[in-house]
Parts: structure tokens; sequence; C-alpha cells
């Protein structure tokens, strides 16, 4: 894969207005990445939203933003809808799909936020924090994709077949996704 290419990271101000729009704060090693370099694609925007590459934090449409955001909902949803996922805290599934849907979105919504690092991988926000370990979201498929986000960056990006080691144990992760793994 090629060396990623970043601009100049993001400031202060670009941060609280990026953390005022979209109402999450990131955490603290997702941060000090960005503020390091804001990384940047090479090519033209794919159609489909798993495929985004970086989130263009500094000067994407909000709208595409809002969809790396929400992607791994609705992909949860989607699972909801046409592969009978129902998770046991949401209490009885309902009959009836669209109510099933309903109970669904606002369950998903009152889970802890992720933000998308580059397509389908994702870290928990929260200001504060750090180390937790990326998570790669494909609907209800969900796997550790590195113990943190620089052992993530190291695996998605060079060269090597390294991965996480089978002795690794993860740190807690945040609730709801967690019982996805």
């Amino acid at each position: 894969m090629a060396a990623v290419k970043s601009s100049r990271g993001l400031s202060e101000a670009e941060f609280d207005r990026i953390e005022r729009d979209f109402g999450f704060g990131f955490a603290d090693d997702h941060k000090a990445f960005l503020a390091t370099g804001l990384p940047v694609r090479e090519e033209p925007l794919p159609v489909a939203t798993w495929e985004q590459p970086w989130p263009d934090w500094r000067t994407g449409d909000p709208a595409r933003l809002r969809e790396q955001l929400a992607w791994h909902i609705e992909g949860t949803r989607l699972d909801v809808e046409h592969n009978a996922f129902w998770h046991d805290t949401w209490g009885a599934r309902p009959y009836d799909l669209p109510a099933a849907l309903t109970v669904a979105r606002s369950q998903l919504t009152q889970a802890p936020t992720l933000i998308p690092i580059y397509g389908h991988r994702y870290l928990p926000a929260g200001r504060g924090t750090h180390g937790h370990p990326v998570l790669s979201i494909y609907q209800t498929d969900i796997i550790f994709y590195g113990a943190d986000l620089a052992d993530y960056i190291t695996i998605e990006f060079s060269r090597t077949d390294r991965s996480i080691g089978e002795d690794w144990k993860p740190p807690p992760v945040v609730p709801f996704w967690r019982d996805l793994l």
C-alpha cells in the first residue's frame, strides 16, 4: 500500500468547530494524530460511503461526513432488517418490522459514538480517553483491527503481514459495540 499523504494538521479552532458541528469529542490519541497531519485522499471519491478513505474533517461535505459517522449504525440497522439481528439489551423484538427498526434506531443512537478513521475502521469518541483498540465494522461483523491507533496505522499501511498477536488482551471496549466482537 502506498505511503499515507497528509496536509497540515488540524488546529484547535478546527477541532472545536468539528466537535461542535458533529456533537462528539475526539479521543486524545485520535486528536493528536489529526493535529500532526491530516491524511488526504489521492484518488477520486468512490461512491460507497464505507469505501471512503480518510474523512475530510477540514473541507469535507458535512452531509458526507455525517454519512461516514452513521455508516456503522446504518449497517447494524440493515442487519436488523435483513439478517434477524437483535441485541439482547433491546428487549423483546417487535414482530412488526417498522416497529423493530424504530426500536433499533433509538437504541443505536444511544450507543457510544464511534468516529471513522479510514473506511470502516473506527475509534470511540471521548475527550480524555486514549489507547482504545481500533474496530473494523461492517454491519454487525466487528473485529479488532489494531491494538490502538498507532498499531492500526502500522497494520493497515505497512507492507508487512503483521497482525494483532493471539496473546494480546484487549482493553475494555465501549459498551454495546464490545458485545458484537
